[in-house]
């Protein structure tokens, strides 16, 4: 089975930023959720944002389907706090990619054609149409809240079924909806809207969704289940959907012999007789 070289890059890079979406929200209690004040869930979310592991290793059956291909494929996922994001990708027992994030640099190693790629962290941007800081590929590994900022005004989205944070107001997400431009001026200096919706005990995300009206770009990540390791609330399985103008993208990922707060080592060597990946 070939599969072209640029869909694997594609594949790695969807994987190191998010390694997390169904279009429906998995409701696990069918009763109405007892009202709570918004400041409750922003504190739950202030909480989720200071509480995230040194170090963090998975073995991850991914599922990848595009417009173009569906494949399978192994990933051993090493994170190590505010440091480096390391994945390595097999297909069929065979390694295929080794890539290595860090604060400003995407290193992208192809060992099927002895080759290897850098480039900053604007690759993700122009592949997947959402600009993505180091701290956002750990947040999206680990299941915390992406992109959220505790020194800015956030908002509940009323939901008898669910506990929804949002950046926007309800009604400028309506606007949104009905293709009128939301005024940056008033409540949010960002176009790009972002919601959190948090467990039923408020403990965990269990799903984010991100909207970038501009650029007609969706992100939904929806973590199915979650397990506790070393008092760490982790994902378990995960299913992402990314929607851009040009491409429809499915991922779906189950975390295996997860292991958390246990020193790992992220290195990458590119062996002297590999040239730049063209």
């Amino acid at each position: 089975m070939k599969i072209p070289y640029i869909n694997w890059i594609q594949a790695t890079l969807l994987l190191i930023i998010l390694s997390a979406c169904s279009q429906k929200i998995v409701l696990l209690n069918p009763d109405k959720l007892e009202r709570k004040k918004t400041q409750e869930l922003v504190d739950a979310l202030d909480e989720m944002i200071l509480h995230r592991p040194d170090y963090f290793y998975s073995r991850i059956s991914t599922k990848f389907k595009d417009t173009t291909q569906n494949v399978s494929f192994k990933t051993s996922l090493k994170i190590k706090k505010d440091s480096a994001v390391s994945a390595f990708i097999s297909f069929a027992a065979i390694p295929i990619i080794q890539s290595i994030v860090t604060k400003d640099t995407l290193t992208v190693v192809d060992k099927r054609n002895k080759c290897y790629k850098k480039a900053d962290l604007s690759l993700i941007k122009s592949t997947f149409g959402f600009a993505f800081e180091y701290a956002n590929v750990e947040e999206l590994l680990l299941g915390i809240p992406l992109a959220y900022d505790t020194n800015q005004r956030y908002f509940q989205i009323h939901d008898p079924f669910n506990y929804v944070i949002s950046s926007h107001r309800k009604r400028q997400i309506k606007k949104n909806d009905k293709g009128k431009a939301i005024d940056k001026n008033k409540d949010n200096d960002d176009d790009i809207i972002i919601k959190y919706y948090l467990s039923d005990d408020i403990t965990r995300i269990k799903k984010l969704v991100i909207d970038s009206p501009s650029d007609s770009t969706k992100l939904e990540i929806n973590y199915v289940t979650s397990e506790i390791i070393n008092s760490f609330n982790v994902p378990k399985n995960v299913e992402i959907q990314v929607i851009t103008a040009r491409n429809k993208i499915n991922l779906k990922l189950d975390y295996e012999k997860t292991e958390v707060n246990e020193p790992q080592s992220l290195l990458l060597v590119i062996p002297k007789t590999y040239g730049i990946c063209e």
